[in-house]
């Protein structure tokens, strides 16, 4: 891997401990671990939020609005007469 970013990071004594003693179970590096943990993390967040998770209740009614009959409302109705009268094809 080459790297072409640079971050740095502060750590208490503990923490450092922490970290190094579970990179030398794994291993790895300091850095490898701390990289390899917090890109893991993140992925999972990332994916986690990507993500919309509904209740029964709620995907019930979602399922029931896109696939009920579609009928536009006035404001709706309006817009397109306006589009029509206003938007010439070329």
């Amino acid at each position: 891997m080459t790297a072409t970013a640079r971050f740095d990071l502060k750590l208490d004594a503990a923490d450092k401990d922490v970290l190094a003693r579970a990179a030398a179970l794994m291993g790895t590096t300091m850095a490898g671990f701390v990289r390899a943990a917090a890109k893991e993390k993140a992925l999972a967040l990332l994916d986690r939020e990507a993500r919309v998770t509904l209740s029964s209740a709620d995907f019930a009614a979602f399922s029931t609005a896109i696939n009920g009959a579609f009928a536009p409302n006035a404001a709706l109705r309006k817009a397109l007469k306006d589009a029509v009268r206003t938007v010439r094809r070329a």
